[in-house]
C-alpha cells in the first residue's frame, strides 16, 4: 500500500498484533516510493536519463525496497530485539458487497483520513507559503528567482547549502527539498518557479538541463534523496497517531540520515562512472 500512499499503509498496520512488528512496519513504510514522488522522478528522468528512463525508475523503486528489508532486519536485531510473533490474518468469506455498504465505508474512511491529516497538511502548507512569500520587496517581482532567493525559505536553503553540497546540489535544490516537507508534490512546483524566467517558455525538463545546476551524478543523488528523505507531514502525523511522537521524530531523523548517506554514495559512484 505504501507505493500508493504511505499514510493509509501506516494506518493499516493496526491489524498487526505484535507491537514490535507493527513499529518496524511503520518505520520502513516511508522507504516505499509513494505516488507523490512520481512527478519529481518523471521530470528529472526525462531531463537527464531520457534513454534509460525505465531502468532509472525501476532502480529507484528497488532501492527503496532493498533498504526497507535491510532496515527492518537491522531494527529487529538491535533496537527492537525480542521474540518474533508470526503474522496470521484470518480471511473472511468473500461475498459480493452492496453499493450502500461500499459508499458508507468509503465515506467513513475518507472522512477519518481528512480529519486526521487535513489539519496537519494545511498548517504545514501555510508555513511553507509564509516562508516562501516573505519578506518581499517592491523592487523584486513576486514568484521570481530573486524573490525566492531573498525569502526566508531561500535563506534557509542557503544556510543548509553546506549540507547539500557533498551531494552535488545547490541552494535551489535545497529550497525545493525543504518545500517538499509538507508534501512531495510541492517539489515540482517549487522547481518550476525557481527555474521560470519571465517571457521564456519551454518544458521544465529542458530548463533543468540548460541551467547547468545539475549533472547526471547530482541529478541521481537528488532523486535518491527525494526517495528516502523526510516523510511528508501527513506520514509523520500518521506515525505519531499510531505510535507516538517519539517514534515519529525518530522516523523523521533516521529517514533523513539514511537519505543523505545513500544519496552521497550514489553521487560518488556517479562521479566515477558517468
Amino acid at each position: 500500500m505504501g507505493f500508493g500512499c504511505n499514510v493509509p499503509a501506516i494506518l493499516a498496520t493496526r491489524m498487526i498484533e505484535s507491537r514490535k512488528s507493527r513499529l518496524i512496519t511503520m518505520l520502513v513504510t516511508p522507504l516505499m516510493s509513494c505516488s507523490a514522488r512520481l512527478p519529481v522522478y518523471i521530470i528529472f528522468v526525462a531531463a537527464f536519463f531520457p534513454h534509460h528512463s525505465g531502468l532509472v525508475l525501476m532502480g529507484l523503486y528497488l532501492t527503496g525496497i532493498i533498504l526497507a528489508v535491510l532496515v527492518a532486519r537491522l531494527l529487529s536485531r538491535t533496537v527492537m530485539r525480542g521474540d518474533e510473533t508470526p503474522y496470521v490474518m484470518e480471511l473472511t468469506p468473500y461475498r459480493r458487497p452492496a453499493w450502500k455498504v461500499i459508499f458508507k465505508h468509503t465515506w467513513d474512511k475518507g472522512y477519518e483520513y481528512l480529519k486526521k491529516m487535513g489539519g496537519m497538511i494545511l498548517v504545514a502548507s501555510i508555513v511553507i507559503w509564509f516562508l516562501s512569500y516573505y519578506p518581499h520587496s517592491e523592487h523584486t517581482p513576486l514568484h521570481s528567482e530573486a524573490h525566492y532567493e531573498n525569502s526566508y525559505l531561500g535563506r534557509l536553503g542557503k544556510a543548509c547549502q553546506p549540507v547539500f553540497e557533498p551531494l552535488g546540489l545547490d541552494w535551489k535544490a535545497g529550497v525545493s527539498l525543504l518545500s517538499g516537507v509538507a508534501a512531495k508534490e510541492i517539489i515540482v512546483s517549487t522547481i518550476g518557479v525557481l527555474y521560470a524566467e519571465e517571457g521564456e517558455t519551454g518544458a521544465l525538463a529542458e530548463k533543468l538541463t540548460a541551467s547547468g545546476d545539475f549533472n547526471l551524478a547530482s541529478a541521481l543523488s537528488f532523486l535518491v534523496f527525494v526517495l528516502l528523505y523526510f516523510p511528508c507531514m501527513a506520514t509523520i502525523a500518521a506515525i505519531a497517531s499510531e505510535a507516538g511522537w517519539r517514534w515519529a521524530l525518530g522516523a523523521l531523523l533516521y529517514n533523513t540520515l539514511v537519505a543523505w548517506g545513500v544519496a552521497w554514495l550514489f553521487y560518488q559512484i556517479g562521479c566515477l562512472l558517468i
